[in-house]
């Protein structure tokens, strides 16, 4: 089991508040996307934090564990919350989740397409982006209008 697991045996569906952190990959001008299996959209590569953990080492756990890739010198790109920051899930679940995104260029490892989370990961480039998770939006939208960075919103 793991901490939001435990969590949602506790309080049910009632918000739930975390912290996501994730990863702007970029290649060439291009951002890595993965097709999440949840649902039909597309988003950077992240997940909730741990107990115990770091923002880095959240980002570079959840990084690895969805593409295979050990991304490496990670800069802030920016510290996102708000109202965008609810969701509900289709099981009922809410949460409220403050994003802490980075980004580099520079990893290693072998690109992986399916896994437990996800269909395919692809890079695009800023004019040819899939549907977009909406919960993600705000930070690949900063990153495709290169919005002064990095930024607190």
């Amino acid at each position: 089991m793991n901490y939001i697991q435990d969590m949602r045996q506790l309080i049910g569906s009632n918000l739930l508040m975390t912290v996501g952190c994730g990863i702007i990959v970029e290649q060439n001008g291009q951002i890595l996307l993965q097709h999440r299996k949840d649902r039909d959209v597309w988003g950077i590569p992240g997940g909730v934090m741990e107990p115990g953990e770091t923002f880095l080492e959240t980002a570079v756990r959840e990084t690895y564990e969805e593409t295979g890739l050990q991304a490496e010198n990670l800069q802030l790109f920016g510290l996102y919350s708000g109202e965008e920051g609810y969701a509900e899930y289709q099981n009922g679940d809410q949460v409220y989740s403050v994003q802490i995104i980075f980004r580099t260029q520079e990893f290693a490892g072998q690109l992986i397409q399916e896994g437990a989370e996800s269909h395919e990961h692809r890079f695009f480039s800023p004019g040819e982006l899939p549907k977009i998770n909406s919960h993600q939006e705000r930070f690949i939208m900063d990153w495709v209008n290169k919005t002064n960075l990095p930024i607190l919103k």
